[in-house]
């Protein structure tokens, strides 16, 4: 019996010792997602705690935390196990921000400006409802067969086990524009129009849309050596804002989301987002490496900061010369700590609000009659970057190389975490908007798009 008390003790200890090597240096990120995670769907989507809990918390190990959310403080909480509690506070106008210890939640704080578009015009050029258009060039059983097979099969019980698995495609929106008219569109339970979701990295392209604005107005030259006073006297000086955009910096990054890594770090734990990969070294000459990281977009955003003279006209420029500009006003972009747009990743918006992005590059900039970038920014941010294999643009992914074999090669999309996507197909004059939960190894965009542009008569 001894023996047996001996190898139970000595069973713990090894299990205790296994936990903390592999799991409690994690529990900071763990807890940090979570709880991000909560107070974002909670305050800006009004999604209740246990749906965002089987939902976008379903994943290895965030669904290890324990939540609690605070309505009347309007925060959420999370652990693991009783350990490394971390707090996400929600506030008005900057959504919800993951603080640390040090943060003084009594601090005056400020908001964007927000203006709503009120032109009694219907969507996608005001907010009334679309007008009901049927074009004899569309198969419309083909349309929508391609959209239905986007999400899952309901209620089919003779499907078990890998099965059944496998036909979670966990799509929650989809969304078809052709010649600017909804031709499709269809929500999973629990969602519709007026649902917000996340982005993602589709946010990234939001962000690198203010350089193009920036440049019609003649304020900005993405040629120019990156305006970082830290590199003017080293090799990073070399660096130019378009060598950025691209990816294309040199600078030392990685972007892992199932390690400790620079992103997960980044977005967990840092007080100042845009100071992280500003901080990084040089590992190759500008434009000799694609690597795609999160940091560089969140740089960027600190690079659009300080074009203004107060904090309160970088707050403002975001909406006044884009996301309201155009009619975005579910939008919300998400603030770190100190205050700057985490442009990398925290963008919320509906299905028809993301669309509105779409087309406004579908139609080269222009938005309704006014020229919102100039056109050869739609060019710019289409045309391959060295090095990516024709698979990357100027921080919009692309079809260049062929990815999707079955889809235009002119295709250019917004992509996220998750499968999230904006897709811009200019020789079909098509937008389609994917939101969901599984990206590309376990869903078919290639699949998706196929059948939605086979509906289209030759």
């Amino acid at each position: 019996m001894k023996k047996f008390f001996k190898f139970v003790g000595f069973a713990s200890f090894i299990g205790i010792f296994y936990f903390g090597f592999t799991t409690y240096p994690k529990l900071d990120l763990i807890s940090g997602f979570s709880a991000k995670s909560i107070a974002s769907g909670h305050f800006i989507d009004n999604r209740s705690q246990e749906m965002i809990e089987k939902g976008d918390n379903d994943i290895d190990m965030i669904d290890l935390a324990k939540n609690k959310i605070e309505a009347i403080g309007k925060f959420a909480a999370a652990s693991v196990y009783g350990l490394k509690e971390r707090k996400a506070i929600y506030r008005e106008g900057l959504g919800a921000t993951l603080i640390n210890d040090d943060f003084d939640i009594t601090k005056p704080y400020l908001v964007p400006k927000r203006t709503k578009l009120n032109n009694n015009l219907p969507f996608p050029y005001g907010n009334i409802e679309p007008k009901d258009t049927v074009f004899s060039n569309i198969d419309y059983v083909k349309l929508n067969a391609a959209v239905a097979n986007a999400f899952d099969i309901k209620d089919d019980s003779s499907l078990k086990g890998e099965q059944a698995k496998q036909i979670k495609k966990r799509t929650r929106s989809l969304l078809v524009i052709y010649k600017d008219k909804i031709i499709a569109e269809k929500y999973d339970t629990g969602f519709d129009k007026n649902s917000k979701l996340l982005g993602w990295s589709m946010t990234k392209s939001i962000t690198a849309t203010m350089f193009g604005i920036l440049e019609k107005q003649r304020k900005f030259d993405i040629d120019d050596s990156a305006p970082i006073p830290e590199w003017a006297n080293d090799k990073r000086k070399l660096i130019t804002t378009s060598d950025l955009l691209h990816m294309n910096s040199g600078l030392q990054w990685v972007e892992d989301y199932n390690t400790i890594s620079d992103a997960t770090k980044m977005l967990f734990q840092a007080e100042d987002m845009t100071r992280v990969q500003l901080e990084k070294p040089a590992e190759y000459k500008p434009n000799m490496r694609w690597n795609y990281s999160s940091g560089t977009t969140n740089l960027l955003s600190g690079i659009l900061r300080k074009q203004f003279k107060t904090h309160q006209e970088y707050l403002d420029f975001w909406y006044s010369a884009l996301i309201d500009k155009i009619g975005m006003n579910s939008m919300v972009i998400e603030t770190d700590m100190a205050g700057n747009y985490v442009g990398s990743s925290y963008g919320w918006a509906t299905t028809r609000d993301w669309s509105k992005f779409g087309l406004l590059y579908l139609h080269k900039g222009n938005w309704n009659g006014e020229q919102i970038f100039n056109e050869n920014w739609a060019k710019y941010v289409a045309t391959p970057t060295n090095r990516s294999e024709g698979r990357y643009g100027g921080h919009f992914w692309l079809n260049a190389g062929g990815h999707f074999p079955d889809v235009p090669r002119d295709m250019y999309y917004c992509s996220g975490f998750q499968g999230q996507m904006v897709a811009i197909i200019p020789s079909l004059d098509l937008v389609i908007v994917r939101m969901g939960l599984k990206e590309e190894s376990e869903f078919d965009f290639n699949g998706m798009l196929k059948g939605i542009i086979g509906s289209l008569k030759k």
